[in-house]
C-alpha cells in the first residue's frame, strides 16, 4: 500500500476517566480546532447511564490534554433523550459551529433500539457555550455531517451522509437546506476490497491549492472500518478530483481491533499545525488515538495515489 497515517504511539492519548459519572465507560469519536496557539477538543463520552455527551479538552502540544470535569452539550429534549453523538468543530467568520448527531424519540424512521437520529448543528462564541441552530435534514438516516471551515461561491457548505454515500448540501443560513441543493458526490467501489458496503465523511474537509483534502471513513463487508482520502473541487467539491483505491490507515493496535465496538478506527477532526495533518481517531468506541502525516505527502497522495 502506497501511503498511510503513522500512529502517535501504541497507546490511546486519551481514555475514560473512572472517577466521572459521565466518562467513565467511553471517549471516542473527537474533533480538533487549533486555535490561538491551542488545540481544543470536543469528543464523544459515555458513563454509567450510557447516554452520549459532548466534552471539552485543551492541550498545548495535541497529546496531552485538561478536560473539562461537566459536558458541554448533554442531551436537553426528546429529540436527543439518546444521546448527543459524533462533534465536528469549526470556525466560520469568527463563530464556532458544531455539526452533531442527536440520538432520540423523534418522528421518522427508527434506526436503533427504538430511537432515531437527526444531523444538528449549533454555534458557540467560546468553545464552551452551545447553542442549538436546528438540523440539517429530519426524518431519515443521516449523519456524519461537517461543514467547509468557509462559505463557498457566498454559500454554507456541508457534507453528509445518506447511506451509503457522501452528499454535498447549501444553505443560505445554516437553518434551510433545501433538497434541491443536495447531491451525492461519492459512495462506495463494489470492487475494492475495503470501502465496498457504505462511506461517510471524516473531520473538517482541509482546503489546499489542489483542492479540498477530504478524509473520509469506509466499511467493508466485514464491518472493519478504515480512512481514506479524497480531492474535491475548490469552487464545487461535488466534483471529485482524485481518489486513491488504497487505505491510508487501519485497525491494528488491541484497542483498535477490541473495545465497545471492534475493529473500528473512526475519526472527526483533523487538524494543520506547522505542515503537520494531525488526524484524531475514536478506537473500538472506547479511547482516543492519534495519527499524523505531513500536509505535503497526504496531498501529493490525495492528488497521484
Amino acid at each position: 500500500m502506497g501511503f498511510r497515517l503513522q500512529r502517535h504511539a501504541h497507546e490511546p492519548i486519551m481514555a475514560p476517566d473512572p472517577t466521572s459519572g459521565w466518562e467513565c465507560y467511553n471517549v471516542f469519536n473527537p474533533s480538533v480546532l487549533h486555535y490561538r496557539g491551542l488545540f481544543h477538543m470536543h469528543y464523544r463520552a459515555q458513563g454509567l447511564d450510557w447516554i452520549s455527551r459532548i466534552g471539552y479538552a485543551v492541550s498545548e502540544d495535541g497529546v496531552r490534554w485538561n478536560r473539562l470535569r461537566c459536558p458541554v452539550l448533554s442531551p436537553a429534549g426528546p429529540a436527543d433523550a439518546l444521546g448527543v453523538e459524533d462533534p465536528r468543530v469549526v470556525e466560520i467568520e469568527g463563530v464556532f459551529y458544531m455539526t452533531y448527531t442527536a440520538f432520540g424519540h423523534t418522528a421518522g424512521d427508527p434506526t436503533v433500539a427504538g430511537g432515531s437520529i437527526t444531523p444538528m448543528i449549533a454555534c458557540s462564541q467560546n468553545l464552551i457555550s452551545w447553542e442549538r441552530i436546528g438540523p440539517v435534514v429530519r426524518g431519515e438516516d443521516n449523519k456524519d455531517h461537517v461543514l467547509f471551515p468557509r462559505r463557498i461561491n457566498g454559500r454554507y457548505a456541508l457534507l453528509h451522509r445518506r447511506r451509503p454515500r457522501v452528499w454535498l448540501a447549501y444553505s443560505d443560513d445554516l437553518v434551510t437546506w433545501p433538497e434541491e441543493d443536495m447531491r451525492p458526490i461519492f459512495g462506495p467501489r463494489e470492487d475494492n476490497w475495503w470501502d465496498n458496503a457504505c462511506v461517510g465523511a471524516n473531520g473538517v474537509p482541509i482546503e489546499t491549492e489542489h483542492g479540498w483534502l477530504c478524509l473520509y471513513h469506509a466499511y467493508d463487508r466485514d464491518h472493519v472500518y478504515r480512512f481514506g482520502v479524497a480531492l474535491l473541487d475548490l469552487d464545487d467539491p461535488s466534483k471529485v478530483i482524485h481518489r486513491p483505491r488504497e487505505p491510508i490507515f487501519w485497525p491494528e493496535e488491541i484497542w483498535e481491533l477490541r473495545g465497545d465496538t471492534p475493529n473500528v478506527v473512526f475519526s472527526n477532526g483533523s487538524v494543520v499545525v506547522g505542515g503537520t495533518v494531525y488526524v484524531y481517531y475514536g478506537g473500538a468506541d472506547h479511547v482516543i488515538g492519534l495519527a499524523t502525516a505531513s500536509l505535503a505527502e497526504l496531498v501529493g497522495y490525495a492528488r497521484h495515489g
